[in-house]
């Protein structure tokens, strides 16, 4: 897990009015558009001191509104998911587990995205200890079955992935945003390890019909949208021998953003 404080984004949170997770889950956005962006931390610090001013809520779990993360992706033996996306497959998917570490919950999760661009993910929650392998879990795995098109026996984990969540909604709640910092990959065929260091992937989540306030403070900061995968990136780096062409201009864009070399740990 990332231990490193990052103490301009910790402090740069505190002038925000919290929110609950009741009062977020009461947000439907019917007509969502998502929307990824691509900053540093200390660009990140600067929306995060005009959000507040603009009157942005910040999540709080567990008594904190940054959040520690864990997933653990899922792919075949011949990373059938990540060639998916790579080869700019309209219908794929990802499979995942995540453990939100405040609470300790964790779930089986799958994401479905569809030829019209729409993602859709569905969920069940599993034991802590079924992160690394839920094989043996027969509701898991029928679950695994009857929402994607794999089996437990054919996926195995192929990259963890540990980041910091800040999540904020405007004052009319039409759009929710989530902001990942101190982003580490690690890959369990090789056992290599790799930090984002100061990169920040920001997530816009917005109801179509209505303007964007973040919108504007995103344009204010120049910070653009970005196609970007946490997960393909994070394969990317760790598995050099994958055809990955794509995503190393990907990797490029990090490292320009964040002004340094991303270093590879064996």
């Amino acid at each position: 897990m990332p231990e490193t404080r990052h103490i301009t984004i910790d402090e740069a949170v505190e002038s925000f009015r919290p929110i609950t997770l009741e009062e977020m889950d009461s947000i439907k956005l019917m007509n969502r558009i998502d929307t990824k962006y691509l900053t540093d931390e200390a660009t990140l610090a600067q929306v995060l001191s005009d959000a507040a001013e603009s009157g942005y809520r910040a999540l709080v779990t567990g008594g904190t509104m940054v959040s520690p993360y864990h997933s653990v992706y899922y792919d075949t033996p011949g990373l059938k998911m990540f060639s998916d996306h790579h080869n700019k497959r309209l219908t794929r998917q990802k499979v995942r587990t995540r453990v939100y570490v405040n609470s300790g919950d964790a779930y089986l999760e799958i994401k479905r995205k569809n030829n019209t661009g729409r993602t859709k993910k569905k969920r069940i929650r599993i034991p802590l200890d079924e992160m690394e392998g839920f094989a043996s879990d027969e509701t898991a795995t029928a679950y695994l079955e009857s929402h994607s098109d794999f089996t437990a026996d054919g996926i195995s984990p192929e990259l963890s992935t540990d980041f910091r969540r800040i999540t904020l909604v405007n004052p009319e709640k039409t759009e929710r945003l989530t902001i990942d910092t101190c982003l580490e990959f690690s890959n369990f065929r090789n056992n290599s390890k790799v930090s984002l260091q100061d990169a920040v992937v920001i997530e816009l989540k917005q109801d179509g019909r209505a303007s964007s306030r973040m919108k504007g403070i995103l344009l204010d900061h120049r910070v653009k949208p970005v196609r970007i995968s946490k997960y393909c990136i994070g394969v990317t780096l760790t598995e050099p021998e994958v055809k990955s062409g794509r995503f190393k201009e990907k990797v490029r864009t990090i490292e320009k953003t964040i002004k340094k070399k991303i270093i590879v740990q064996s």
